[in-house]
């Protein structure tokens, strides 16, 4: 009878089988370092038989193994992404939207998609459940502390329609309501952005995020908030991003 391995040795065989990390033969086929070849591909310039891998422990054995030729290890910066939030959906929940199938298909940056840019994304700049619109995530150390930094200074531009048409004495009330020192409300400014019988547009300009402050607005001058966007923070603006998909922040662009 054929006597059988230790568990150990078994364990040991399987692993070897198994072939050897990717990071090993790619610093090999370079040549580099272990950790130079593990940020080549965690950067998406290594394929396996044609495939993007994008996982330095990755187990390859005969498979074709190729390196981008024009790889570089300089794009490796922290990014920022930028979302257009769907109303219901809480902003401490909004990240789980951020995945590469809401990718928006026209995003002016030209950045490649890689699953690293999903991860230790921070957002500080809250936004109502009930609005949608514009809100930032950011690997970027430097993005998240300015942010922080400025949440009580940076400006929020917000549209919110409302039922019926704004009158003068409406928006008068609004201002009246801002003026008023006991309240010790943020420096905003408001106007018309449209008006008809059945459906208008107000346009908030509010230094800091101030969540509830356009409903609490609206319910002073009797208006109905039937939805609120936030189309600018900064100098970052929503443009014609979708509902529901993100961008890359593009070179250049500062909150």
């Amino acid at each position: 009878m054929k006597p059988t391995a230790p568990a150990h040795s078994r364990k040991l065989n399987a692993t070897a089988n198994a072939g050897e990390r990717l990071a090993k033969r790619v610093a090999a086929l370079i040549p580099c370092s272990r950790s130079e070849a593990e940020q080549y591909i965690e950067g998406g310039w290594v394929r396996v038989d044609g495939q993007v891998i994008e996982e330095p422990q990755h187990r390859v054995q005969q498979q074709t193994i190729a390196v981008d030729p024009h790889a570089s290890l300089l794009e490796r910066t922290a990014i920022t992404l930028v979302l257009h939030k769907a109303a219901g959906v809480p902003w401490q929940q909004a990240v789980a939207t951020l995945r590469p199938g809401n990718h928006w298909a026209q995003d002016p940056s030209d950045t490649r998609v890689l699953k690293r840019h999903f991860n230790k994304l921070e957002c500080t700049v809250a936004l109502e459940t009930g609005a949608t619109g514009l809100m930032a995530f950011t690997q970027d150390w430097r993005t998240q502390r300015k942010l922080a930094e400025d949440q009580d200074t940076m400006e929020h531009e917000l549209i919110a329609d409302v039922h019926g048409e704004v009158s003068a004495d409406a928006l008068a009330r609004i201002q009246r309501t801002l003026n008023d020192a006991r309240q010790a409300l943020p420096v905003a400014k408001v106007s018309i952005n449209s008006a008809n019988p059945e459906r208008s547009k107000l346009r908030f300009a509010i230094k800091g995020a101030h969540p509830g402050l356009v409903a609490y607005l609206c319910e002073k001058a009797q208006l109905e908030v039937l939805a609120l966007r936030r189309i600018r923070l900064g100098r970052v603006t929503l443009s014609d991003l979708p509902v529901g998909q993100w961008r890359y922040l593009a070179p250049g662009e500062r909150f």
